[in-house]
């Protein structure tokens, strides 16, 4: 079967389209041919090799993934040949508490992604596909959708009424503006592309606000929130984001700290979280319980992920390099 691995790191030019032996479950695995792939942030991070202290040469990238089951080892009861299926981001973190050891089942990362035609899994870390989605569709849900709603609902307790604030128009936030909507809650969605705040309204943002023609947009969003600041703000963005989300939320407010799109070293004013009470917690992810309850929630509002662009298998390297000049809306897939 094929896969592609990185055989040098540094950019997405390392990937390189190689044969693989075919694989075969052993005791508790599951065989599943993979359909689609989709990526996230954290894997050009990877293919970069940030990610890792010590990145090994011929990881196979890439966290999310969903297909069909091929064949199933002994003791395997939760899935049978031809069931669709999705994987989970951590192999191992099956609900309860976070633990360190959960990092090392993380796919893509400490052990190999889904960019390949086929992949073992433990029968613990799939989870059926929803009949609503195709398989390009559940591949948008592992690590994106489940972010934003770890963020949200879980560690926000997020209700109707509260108000949304989205950084940017990626998978995380467009799922977060979803989620939001679902809820009942007032979203805002900031951007540096007018082109996208438009679509972001077509999708249900009840405000916009350009970042590059507003460069204190943390101002504009308690503004634009008819009270005293947000609820909750979905903070991909990192250092370069974090003291306007600071400024936008309102007392009390929570903050997900997600992403480092603009940087990983902040020198911010922390005082101000003080008297705002703000809760500000960090989100990597989530559980598979965590991806259970919320595959019915989508299911249930019927909410269809937003895909920007779909690639085919081939030209892997490609979808990772329309990633990485962030042109796209909502998430970009690759088709296997």
């Amino acid at each position: 079967m094929k896969a592609f691995e990185i055989k040098t790191y540094g950019d997405p030019n390392g990937l390189s389209l190689v044969d693989r032996p075919n694989l075969s479950p052993g005791a508790g695995q599951v065989l599943v041919r993979i359909r689609a792939v989709s990526l996230n942030y954290r894997d050009l991070i990877v293919v970069r090799g940030q990610y890792d202290r010590k990145p090994q040469v011929g990881r196979i990238p890439c966290s999310d993934g969903a297909g069909e089951v091929l064949a199933v080892g002994a003791g395997v009861s939760r899935f049978k040949p031809g069931d669709r299926v999705v994987g989970c981001f951590f192999q191992a973190w099956l609900g309860g508490r976070f633990k360190a050891e959960y990092h090392r089942s993380a796919l893509g990362g400490a052990i190999d992604g889904v960019l390949a035609e086929e992949v073992l899994f433990d029968q613990e870390g799939l989870l059926p596909l929803p009949e609503l989605y195709s398989f390009e569709d559940g591949a948008t849900l592992p690590c994106a959708a489940l972010t934003a709603w770890q963020s949200l609902v879980v560690r926000g307790r997020l209700t109707a009424g509260d108000t949304v604030l989205l950084l940017g128009t990626g998978g995380v936030s467009i799922f977060g503006l979803q989620l939001a909507k679902a809820a009942g809650a007032k979203a805002i969605v900031t951007s540096s592309s007018d082109e996208k705040l438009k679509r972001a309204r077509q999708l249900g943002a009840d405000e916009v606000i350009n970042y590059r023609s507003t460069p204190e947009w943390g101002k504009e969003a308690v503004r634009l929130s008819g009270v005293d600041g947000v609820d909750h703000v979905v903070e991909v963005g990192g250092a370069g984001t974090f003291q306007q989300s600071v400024r936008a939320c309102r007392f009390g407010g929570n903050i997900g700290l997600i992403g480092i799109l603009s940087g990983r070293e902040a020198t911010t004013e922390i005082f101000s979280i003080v008297p705002k009470i703000l809760n500000v917690f960090g989100v990597y992810v989530g559980s598979r319980e965590m991806f259970e309850e919320m595959n019915r929630a989508l299911s249930q509002n019927r909410i269809k992920p937003v895909i920007d662009r779909v690639f085919p298998f081939a030209e892997s390297p490609d979808a990772f390099r329309h990633l990485e000049i962030g042109a796209h809306f909502g998430k970009v897939v690759i088709s296997v």
